[in-house]
């Protein structure tokens, strides 16, 4: 694998050739990508998650994003986790297509992922991923989910910060998802607000805000992704919300939840879950098997 500065010189010419199996290394977790890791000089760039309920527009939200800073002549990471194939285990890769526009600019580098059957709506390589973007050149990341639920919040730990996309129709989403919106949600974007209940949608999420106050309620945008309407209030309420990260304590709370997912990562794959499987196929057919000391053995 070619350094990190062979990298970034072809991020700054818009060659992602280096960048692109770089990314295939850590997504596989060769042999060598714990020594490259470890070789990583991340900047403090934006990472900007992007979640919510499936056709809410994350996609055409993240394609007005790019035009704005794009035309300000800023780099892009979009790094996109797709649903896997039940099949194959690779990524539908829609948005190859929803992005397409931006695929052969020198100033965007998109990634499609597979998820692969981790939950919580990313990829299990996303924070590597992230630190290599951070480290190449790029002045911003963004980072975009299957679709959010109760239990795809994953993305609030990775990015600085996360942005909850809905639409109008959304309400029962919001009443099925409230607690888990509450917690992740940095920025709440009302998407396709030129349908009808637009206003009263947003007055809903405002007051369901307001009922669980707290020094950090998200703000509520409005857009029409596909008109780039709203998108210049979006970009104000991310940078507002990255400057009081960091002039608070959140974000070392949210370096070490990154700590730990890399310790909790490495003690996995000191396990030989072959070993465990067979024995506990002998294990669990003795009387009164108890789950908790067979597995202490393997502490």
């Amino acid at each position: 694998m070619k350094t990190i500065s062979d990298i970034a010189l072809g991020v700054a010419s818009g060659n992602f050739l280096s960048l692109a199996k770089a990314v295939s290394v850590l997504e596989n977790k060769t042999n060598d990508s714990d020594h490259f890791l470890a070789s990583l000089l991340p900047h403090p760039i934006p990472i900007i998650g992007i979640t919510g309920p499936p056709g809410a527009g994350k996609s055409t939200l993240i394609n007005a994003l790019i035009a704005h800073w794009v035309a300000a002549n800023k780099k892009v990471a979009v790094l996109s986790v797709d649903p896997s194939s039940p099949f194959h285990q690779g990524a539908i890769l829609g948005d190859r297509i929803r992005m397409k526009d931006w695929y052969l600019h020198p100033n965007v580098y998109i990634r499609s992922l597979a998820a692969r059957g981790h939950l919580g709506g990313v990829n299990s390589a996303m924070l590597p991923l992230c630190t290599l973007m951070q480290s190449v050149g790029f002045d911003y990341i963004l980072l975009e989910t299957v679709g959010v639920g109760q239990s795809e919040v994953e993305v609030a730990a990775l990015a600085d910060t996360t942005v909850v996309v809905l639409v109008p129709e959304a309400g029962d989403d919001v009443q099925m998802m409230k607690s888990g919106l509450m917690e992740i949600a940095n920025v709440f974007v009302v998407n396709k607000s030129d349908r009808p209940n637009a206003e009263a949608f947003a007055n809903h999420l405002k007051q369901m805000i307001a009922e669980n106050a707290s020094s950090t309620s998200p703000e509520v945008i409005r857009t029409v992704a596909t008109e780039k309407e709203g998108i210049p209030a979006l970009l104000l309420a991310i940078e507002r919300h990255h400057d009081s990260l960091n002039m608070g304590l959140n974000k070392k709370e949210m370096l070490l939840n990154k700590v730990m997912q890399l310790v909790v990562a490495h003690k996995m794959n000191l396990v030989d879950v072959a070993q465990v499987k067979n024995k506990l196929a002998l294990e669990c057919q003795k009387a009164n098997f108890n789950i908790f000391k067979f597995a202490q053995q393997f502490y």
